[in-house]
């Protein structure tokens, strides 16, 4: 995809969260990517709209609002500011946020409902159904209960069984019970309406191969068309949290059949207060670009009932659905009982947002895999991306600037700088490439790749050690004016991901808002017509602590242990035993050093590890402990204290001013000697025979080993 030449229309939204319960980071996976999207689009010049909505209908939410003695009403509407008020915490930037429970939605229900029915499309079938004589309701499946009809598992829902995995209707169960009441349900007849999906076999064929779905999701599709469509029932029988459906009596839309239609009600009320065209983004004709971010867990209303009903009722088909997987916690699905089913305001009462934010987009590819949150990895990577490399650059240099040249930046550059300045602004067409593509782990991997460049220039340009020496005034100025050039165009490929820091970044360079083309001219001495001044340094971000994590993880253990189930009631389920971990394959020791291998890694694995060249500057034995010396490290952009079981091998003394190689970022660890932040390698049998790696003379800390 070559580089943008013209403005676009671009309309994106994210799945609707439900309004019966608190955002948890599961659910900003999704939204947290889409904002990305989002604000790239607009910092490239495009005009960009994010809308969301509250999903806002349904027996849940009726029910829940009953027990808590409220109306569905009130609840939606508490519902609402909670949520807004989490994705303004995570920095989650939408245009405008609604309700399918609205005027808008009521109107479009009902337009595309008619025009349906108009063209023969729906149609009107009796069905058989779970009825709670005691509630006098019609039952959803989920609010059934009883005995798996397939493997006697006990308490499973009416839809399918948790234990085995097996499908079936709620009337299939062995001793039935209404979850809401708890009386055995009965069978009743009642007629419902149905969207008639078979007749868009062709149109759904031709739509989900057009590019407009990823290839795992066009396969998945294709299975569903190819074993024949059904007719998707459309209505729900009274009572119901809904909208009744034009010209029935006591028959509401099904919640799924209006809940993607709040993708265009909240448009619409956007677009009556922006000025916006509505027709100009949905006509059948448009040549506006529209996209819908969503969980794999709902294709199915995306991919087949959505555009057929769009197509149906006259409106554009989206041009694509982009889906993504679901999050796990250490490797694990998300668990209440370990603490890690976190929600969003527990989070943000611990730890900075914008370090979800960039782990989240360090993991994000187009493609539908799960991605993992390990909480140790989620520490070293922040710490080691984007406080050990990028808001390092700030502070290792800004300092000379204020205090030698009076906040002012040089005003011309040597060859050298200018063209290592290009490197960075040459890399911005493909950053940006990247970012179309939602493939920002690799756009991650690139900025940070930049960020290495600039503290190795820093590191070998040595500002501080130039401050010392007479008559280098203009290679220090040039060095901590380039280093901080090259933190701002940094910064300016990060801000969709963190835009908060971006915008301190912004203040403390004394600059206005950066869009992506800024990075294409450095600041120098004039710019924009005045003096370029900066402001004394302050801490962009600070490193996180395993504590500090290890906090949030507690309280969420805490706050989630008595929570109620959507139905409304306490959630009695035990947590299932957790599996003892697998055995790792054994080694074979004192065998001259060569034990057998371990456990087989991935290259996945592997590129994790970052290796840097580090010069010992300090060595000392530690009395209390046998092996170990304390050992410190210059890796370039910092300083780090380690310990090494090298005292049988090493006189202390002996590797001061020596070069060694060292795991940096690996979780800190805290022993009774102090803080180990990092390891060095080395190799041998163990004791005096044992070898820390020491590299040729021409590497300098702080390098990166490959």
């Amino acid at each position: 995809m070559s580089t943008p030449v013209s403005p676009r229309k671009i309309l994106i939204t994210s799945a609707l969260p439900y309004a019966n319960g608190p955002i948890h980071l599961g659910h900003l996976v999704e939204y947290i990517q889409t904002d990305i999207w989002s604000r790239f689009q607009k910092m490239r010049g495009h005009s960009c709209t994010y809308v969301c909505a509250d999903d806002a209908h349904g027996t849940p939410i009726m029910l829940r609002a009953e027990a808590e003695g409220i109306t569905p009403e009130q609840l939606i509407a508490k519902s609402s500011a909670e949520h807004q008020a989490d994705f303004a915490g995570f920095n989650i930037a939408f245009d405008h946020y609604h309700s399918t429970h609205s005027e808008e939605n009521r109107e479009f229900a009902s337009l595309i409902y008619n025009r349906l029915k108009e063209k023969g499309y729906i149609s009107r079938k009796s069905i058989s159904q779970c009825y709670d004589p005691e509630k006098e309701m019609f039952l959803p499946d989920r609010f059934v209960k009883g005995t798996c009809p397939k493997c006697g598992t006990e308490d499973q829902y009416g839809d399918n069984c948790e234990a085995c995995g097996a499908t079936y209707s709620p009337t299939e169960l062995v001793n039935p019970k209404s979850a809401v009441s708890g009386a055995t349900p009965i069978e009743k007849d009642s007629d419902h309406l149905f969207f008639e999906l078979g007749q868009f076999a062709e149109m759904l064929k031709e739509w989900t191969r057009s590019g407009a779905l990823q290839t795992q999701i066009a396969n998945k599709i294709d299975e569903w068309l190819e074993s024949g469509l059904r007719g998707w029932d459309i209505s729900r029988d009274a009572p119901y949290f809904g909208f009744e459906i034009p010209g029935e009596k006591d028959k509401f839309f099904y919640v799924w059949l209006d809940a993607p239609i709040g993708y265009m009600s909240s448009f619409k009320a956007y677009c009556d207060k922006s000025g916006l065209n509505f027709d100009e983004y949905w006509q059948k004709d448009s040549k506006a670009e529209l996209y819908h971010f969503i969980g794999k867990d709902i294709i199915n209303f995306h991919a087949l009932f959505w555009p057929a009903m769009l197509s149906g009722a006259d409106f554009r088909t989206p041009d694509a659905v982009f889906a993504h997987g679901f999050l796990t916690v250490d490797g694990q699905k998300m668990s209440k009982s370990r603490g890690t089913f976190i929600m969003a305001k527990t989070y943000l009462e611990h730890l900075n947002p914008e370090y979800l934010r960039y782990y989240f987009a360090a993991k994000l590819t187009s493609r539908i895999d799960d991605i993992d949150l390990n909480l140790e990895d989620f520490a070293q990577r922040v710490n080691s991306d984007l406080v050990g490399k990028v808001v390092n650059i700030a502070s290792r240099t800004a300092g000379f600037i204020v205090k030698k040249f009076d906040g002012k930046l040089k005003e011309s550059y040597s060859d050298f700088a200018f063209n290592l300045y290009g490197e960075f602004i040459d890399k911005g067409d493909e950053i940006a490439k990247l970012y179309e593509k939602r493939e920002y782990a690799h756009a991650m991997r690139e900025i940070m790749a930049l960020a290495d460049k600039a503290n190795e220039y820093i590191a070998e340009t040595a500002p501080w050690q130039l401050a010392k020496e007479e008559g280098k005034e203009e290679e220090l100025w040039e060095s901590a004016s380039l280093g901080l050039n090259m933190f701002r165009c940094i910064m300016i490929y990060l801000s969709p991901v963190i835009p908060k820091t971006a915008e301190q970044a912004w203040q403390f360079l004394k600059i206005k808002p950066q869009v992506w083309i800024n990075s294409k001219v450095p600041l120098m001495g004039q710019h924009e017509n005045k003096l370029t001044e900066i402001n004394k340094f302050e801490a962009l971000m600070t490193r996180l602590e395993m504590p500090a994590i290890e906090k949030m993880v507690e309280a969420s253990a805490q706050s989630l242990g008595a929570k109620t189930a959507p139905d409304g009631k306490k959630d009695d389920k035990k947590p299932k035993k957790q599996q003892a971990p697998q055995e790792k394959k054994m080694t074979t020791d004192n065998n001259n050093g060569f034990d057998a291998l371990a456990e087989t890694i991935s290259i996945d694995d592997f590129a994790k590890i970052d290796l840097r060249i580090a010069k010992i500057i300090h060595a000392e034995a530690v009395p209390e402990a046998d092996k170990l010396v304390k050992l410190t490290l210059d890796i370039g952009f910092e300083q780090r204290q380690v310990f090494a079981g090298i005292k049988a091998a090493y006189n202390p003394e002996d590797l001061i001013g020596k070069l060694t190689v060292m795991v940096a970022n690996l979780a800190p660890r805290k022993m009774r000697f102090g803080l180990s932040e990092g390891m060095v390698l080395a190799a041998g049998p163990g004791g005096s025979d044992l070898y820390i790696l020491n590299p040729d003379d021409g590497a300098q800390p702080g390098m990166r080993v490959k």
